[in-house]
C-alpha cells in the first residue's frame, strides 16, 4: 500500500451523499463532518453543521457514528466528509483533532446548532494570549 503524504490522515472521502454512508468500510477511526448541501450562483456550497470523531469498537467506527446521525437528525444534513486516521494514532489523539476543528468554530454564526461546543477545555489550559511569552 503507498503511503500517505500526511502523518495524521490515511485516507478521507469528501462531500460525499448521506445515501452512501454503506459503501464505507465498518470500523474507520478517525474525524467525520457532517455538511448541508446547496447551490449558490450555479456552484456547489456546503455549510458544516457538524464535526465529530470515531473510535473503532462497538458503535462501527465512523460509519456506526454517520448512520446514528442520520436515524436522529437525517433532514438536517445532506453529505459528509470521512478522515480515517492511521493504526499508530491514538483515540486521545483524535479526540484533541476534533475539539480543536470544534474549538474553532465554536462562535461562527453560520455554524449550525447540531454543533453544540463551548471551548474545549485542554485548548484553554495551554493558550496563551501574550504572544511575546511565545519564545
Amino acid at each position: 500500500m503507498p503511503q500517505s503524504e500526511l502523518k495524521l490522515i490515511k485516507k478521507c472521502a469528501e462531500f460525499v451523499e448521506q445515501e452512501k454512508i454503506e459503501s464505507l468500510p465498518r470500523g474507520l477511526r478517525g474525524i467525520y463532518v457532517l455538511y448541508k448541501h446547496h447551490s449558490k450562483k450555479g456552484k456547489d456550497k456546503y455549510d458544516v453543521l457538524y464535526i465529530g470523531m470515531a473510535r473503532a469498537g462497538r458503535r462501527g467506527g465512523i460509519r456506526g457514528r454517520l448512520k446514528s446521525h442520520r436515524r436522529r437528525k437525517g433532514n438536517s444534513w445532506s453529505h459528509f466528509s470521512a478522515f480515517e486516521v492511521w493504526d499508530n494514532i491514538r483515540d486521545e489523539e483524535v479526540t484533541e483533532l476534533e475539539g480543536l476543528f470544534r474549538h474553532i468554530y465554536r462562535r461562527d454564526t453560520k455554524a449550525n446548532s447540531l454543533n453544540v461546543q463551548k471551548a474545549f477545555k485542554k485548548l484553554k489550559r495551554v493558550r496563551v494570549k501574550n504572544l511575546g511569552k511565545w519564545k
